[in-house]
């Protein structure tokens, strides 16, 4: 099977297009450019990508491509799709919320990160059982690297932390996290179209590495 090398600027057009005639019958009328250059693209893409982070963490990974449809149900937005294409990879395992790699294209930029959005609640437990100790401290450390080298670090979700915990702990700031993402935007969605993507965004997942590992360390 031949390498995948890049989406194609079909794929960038029809995003964009989505995006300005965000309907049904636009779709429909597209909806054979979508199969091809998208739906068809992304398996190709996941499939060298999981291979590649197999190769970066030593772990096998699935992954999983987010639907274009909408869930409008409870939402007072009611276009029906969503115009950017976002993927997750995420290592096999037997851990309950293990890091994930993440693959986020839109029209006019494309986002790669790393973490856990947000741990559910018996993994929130684990998860802050572990922040209290040393490997909090690393987090702490680690937020204050990425953030000087340029990567998007989210504030933590909490004001105060957690009851339970000493309001003047040494690692509050990890302790009031609900998870933990370290994100790269390239500001240019044209990333995805040029040769070698699989290559280009494992040079930049290396960068997000840390990140991947320390997480992994959460039990």
């Amino acid at each position: 099977m031949a390498k995948f090398e890049s989406f194609s600027p079909e794929a960038l057009g029809f995003l964009r297009d989505l995006r300005a005639n965000n309907t049904k019958e636009w779709f429909a009328a597209n909806k054979a450019i979508y199969e091809t250059h998208l739906k068809e693209a992304s398996r190709q893409f996941t499939d060298d990508m999981a291979t590649a982070l197999r190769v970066l963490t030593g772990q096998t990974h699935s992954s999983k491509v987010f639907r274009i449809h909408r869930d409008v149900r409870f939402s007072k937005d009611k276009t029906p799709y969503n115009a950017h294409l976002h993927i997750a990879f995420s290592p096999d395992g037997k851990a309950d919320q293990r890091p994930m790699w993440f693959f986020g294209l839109s029209p006019d930029d494309l986002a790669l990160g790393c973490g856990v959005f947000q741990y559910e609640k018996e993994a929130l437990a684990a998860f802050r059982t572990e922040m209290e100790g040393p490997k909090g401290a690393e987090l702490t450390k680690l937020t204050a690297e990425m953030r000087k080298r340029g990567f998007r670090v989210g504030d933590p979700e909490l004001k105060r932390v957690p009851s339970g915990y000493n309001k003047d702990h040494p690692n509050e700031e990890a302790l009031r996290r609900k998870g933990f993402t370290v994100w790269t935007d390239l500001g240019n969605s044209a990333f995805a179209i040029e040769p070698n993507l699989i290559e280009r965004t494992i040079e930049l997942f290396e960068d997000l590495l840390p990140v991947f590992l320390l997480l992994s360390r959460v039990e």
